[in-house]
């Protein structure tokens, strides 16, 4: 691992594990995904092991194994309709707290949790924040059912990218959807209007615009200090 990467993961870590003290007693728990969040998973699963009780549902079949093996205890997600925190990363989040998510493929559960729970909150390291959402690109999952006509009207209203493949295959989502990246102009002045205008073609399932979502964030940084934004 270079001195970079390594830099990386000590400000990722120190974000995880700061979110993980956090966790109290007797919570319910959302477990996102990504790199950032796996790294919290293994944080909550060292303090589950030292005795803290707890039930955790998790945004991905990637989280769900991991927290298996790091002994989470977890619910069944059908019996839940609220959570008192969840804990997820973000591919790049502004200083109005609004992210772009989704390079792992799993928006569309990570958004469901999201919103179930009384506060999300954010773990990432610093370079994930940005004076305005647009350079990463935005997923969006969209159902097989003839994907080729949402494209296209995706196309009539101006947004171009490309189909996110898996080796040469069409990437399938943990719910059997495809992602779609669009390419925004950078800078994306207006997420909210871009969401609402690509959640109306028919086809879209979800984008990876999380607006109105974030509660507190916290920021690692590559020497180990935190900062926790409200």
């Amino acid at each position: 691992m270079s001195v970079s990467e390594t830099s990386l993961k000590s400000a990722k870590m120190a974000a995880a594990r700061a979110a993980a003290e956090l966790i109290l007693p007797g919570m319910r728990v959302g477990l996102g995904s990504g790199s950032t969040a796996a790294l919290f998973i293994e944080a909550l699963g060292s303090r589950c092991r030292e005795g803290l009780s707890i039930e955790a549902i998790s945004s991905s079949e990637a989280s769900l194994e991991l927290a298996r093996q790091v002994q989470i205890p977890l619910a069944d997600p059908e019996s839940i309709t609220t959570l008192d925190m969840t804990i997820d990363g973000a591919d790049e989040i502004d200083p109005e707290k609004r992210m772009i998510k989704g390079g792992g493929g799993a928006l569309l559960r990570e958004k469901i949790i999201a919103k179930m729970s009384r506060e999300m909150v954010v773990i990432a390291d610093s370079s994930k924040c940005v004076k305005a959402l647009g350079a990463f690109p935005l997923a969006v999952e969209i159902t097989p059912f003839c994907y080729q006509a949402t494209l296209a009207h995706l196309s009539q209203l101006g947004y171009k990218g490309a189909m996110r493949k898996e080796k040469e295959n069409l990437y399938v989502t943990d719910n059997g959807n495809y992602i779609f990246d669009i390419r925004l102009s950078y800078p994306c002045r207006a997420p909210e209007e871009d969401h609402r205008k690509i959640h109306s073609v028919p086809g879209v399932v979800e984008t990876g615009f999380f607006i109105d979502l974030a509660g507190r964030v916290i920021i690692g940084y590559q020497d180990g200090r935190v900062e926790i934004k409200g």
